[in-house]
């Protein structure tokens, strides 16, 4: 129910992104919407209607190409969006700032694809040709879907000028980053691995005054030619400063590598809600915010 609930809710935000934002604006997309879109501009023909007919014709294609399964997760999005963009697409009005509807129409077409690829599904269009060309002549997927979608882009210049074709990247870059984070969630993690003669000294300061735990692995020195011993700890964004602080404190020499983290999974990376709260009332007392964190490895 709940993966239902995604692709209706991802659903309807693309379609309306694309008839009350993209639409009234004259911006483009990429994939089946934005060659729909495109021939809207040009001949005033449904996108309703021209999303649902391409979606037919690379089914009855795909069919005969790609496992059923491939094929089966995109039965129920594409006449569903077809449906939501019929019933709106005259309900848009231009906003009278393009760059501003390209913004916004990027961001809820963005969030509507992380909350459809969430859900397990798919909305199909350019992907489903370039798994075709995979399966016939082993084309790469990921490049192909790239080239196909920037040709529907670059089509958009003759018939919405250059300028408009630049509000459209702008969309499909704001909603790539959307997508992104709507997949990878807005808690943003970092990975930090510490250098010192000081690890093992380190490494306990922060078990002791940020409730989080570390991995301390075996290192070697290629200049110094000297073993060291390497801190890796995983902990959010917000605590990385006071992170620093401490490491400065103890050894302003050490060698600091700060990763950004796209996701965390697996083990038991941060404290239960109980354990939290526990070591958030603690570390009240020094006027600073503790995360636990165990090692998955211990």
């Amino acid at each position: 129910m709940k993966h239902i609930a995604l692709i209706v809710i991802g659903t309807l935000s693309i379609a309306l992104a694309t008839t009350l934002l993209a639409m009234p604006n004259q911006i483009a997309d990429g994939g089946i919407v934005g060659l729909s879109l495109i021939l809207y501009y040009a001949f005033g023909i449904s996108p309703g209607i021209v999303t649902f007919l391409i979606f037919v014709a690379l089914i009855g294609v795909s069919v005969k190409y790609l496992p059923r399964h491939m094929v089966y997760k995109t039965l129920t999005n594409v006449p569903l969006l077809s449906l939501f963009i019929y019933l709106t697409e005259n309900l848009g009005q231009p906003i009278g700032d393009p760059i501003v509807a390209a913004i916004f129409a990027g961001l809820f077409i963005g969030i509507g694809f992380g909350l459809i690829i969430q859900a397990g599904s798919s909305i199909g269009g350019t992907s489903i040709i370039a798994l075709i060309f995979n399966q016939r002549f082993g084309w790469d997927v990921v490049l192909m879907t790239f080239i196909l979608d920037g040709l529907i882009v670059l089509a958009g210049v003759f018939v919405i000028g250059p300028l408009y074709t630049m509000y459209t990247v702008i969309a499909l870059f704001i909603g790539k980053v959307a997508s992104d984070y709507v997949l990878s969630g807005f808690d943003a993690k970092k990975a930090v691995n510490i250098v010192s003669l000081k690890s093992l000294e380190i490494q306990k300061k922060i078990t002791e005054e940020m409730g989080s735990s570390a991995t301390v692995f075996k290192g070697y020195g290629v200049y110094t030619e000297e073993d060291r011993k390497v801190v890796y700890v995983v902990l959010r964004s917000q605590r990385i400063l006071y992170l620093k602080r401490l490491i400065m404190e103890m050894d302003p020499e050490a060698f600091v590598v700060v990763h950004n983290v796209k996701d965390v999974f697996g083990g038991t990376f941060f404290a239960t809600p109980a354990i939290e709260h526990t070591i958030a009332l603690s570390s009240e007392t020094n006027d600073d915010e503790g995360v636990y964190q165990e090692d998955p490895n211990e």
